[in-house]
């Protein structure tokens, strides 16, 4: 094999991450973690590159010269017991007792401080800009769980009627089964009322090429999943969104669109 196609050879691999199809490691959420790979030079955009390099562009809305992905992932809009303590803690430590005092009147109003996403909205209204917010649907015996997506409806649909984007954070085992994620998805459009199309696992757990698979089977039309958990930047080599490409069967992924 000469120079040439042993390099474009290996950019088809790191694009395709042709070595996480039978890794020998995962880390303990079952990821394929940044420090068993071989592209150690993760900080640059490998693929994108030569791309561009050979005379293929990417357009942006209005003539933009570069595009930002804005997202938000919910996990949590409660605070738990634990923080509940550790902040009455620190309040009694300061002496401030009164502010004890209103954090448990406030607590047994139930009081959402974390519900902040109208300030999100505002902030990021001033520059222009709009973000996409990743909701968990999980129920109450599911791990981590933290609150039910139904208690939002009235704060999802004003995030909708503002033209912000609403998309699905998957639960913790949604990324290897299509039944869960198909269930997580309906759940959060029946409290939306509008289909979603984008999506980000919990955890970023993510298996090379079956959870792109599930998705697009799923109606999904992009994923957000495709860093590494342990290291930030670009992990097929790209910058751009992109189509991945299912090897075990030699063809395209259909209907769905990645950001790495």
């Amino acid at each position: 094999m000469d120079r040439k196609n042993k390099k474009n050879k290996e950019l088809w691999d790191l694009f395709t991450r042709k070595e996480e199809y039978n890794p020998l490691l995962l880390d303990q959420y079952q990821r394929f973690p940044y420090y068993l790979s071989c592209n150690r030079d993760i900080l640059k955009p490998k693929v994108s590159g030569i791309l561009m390099e050979n005379g293929f562009d990417f357009e942006y809305p209005e003539g933009k010269k570069f595009a930002v992905c804005l997202t938000h992932d919910i996990d949590s809009v409660y605070f738990s017991k634990s923080e509940i303590i550790s902040m009455a803690i620190k309040l009694l430590k300061e002496h401030k007792i009164r502010n004890l005092k209103v954090l448990f009147s406030k607590i047994n109003k139930r009081w959402n401080p974390l519900w902040n996403f109208k300030d999100i909205m505002d902030l990021e209204e001033k520059y222009n800009a709009k973000s996409s917010f990743y909701f968990l649907t999980l129920d109450k015996e599911d791990l981590d769980f933290n609150f039910e997506i139904e208690d939002l409806e009235h704060e999802i649909g004003i995030i909708r009627d503002r033209g912000w984007e609403v998309s699905l954070h998957g639960g913790h085992n949604a990324y290897n089964n299509f039944e869960e994620i198909k269930k997580e998805k309906n759940k959060i459009e029946r409290v939306l009322n509008k289909k979603v199309v984008g999506y980000r696992n919990y955890f970023l757990r993510f298996k090379v090429p079956d959870t792109w698979e599930l998705l697009s089977k799923a109606g999904f039309k992009y994923d957000t999943n495709l860093g590494y958990a342990d290291m930030v930047r670009f992990r097929n080599g790209m910058c751009h969104p992109f189509k991945p490409f299912n090897l075990r069967i030699n063809r395209e992924i259909v209907m769905i669109k990645l950001h790495g």
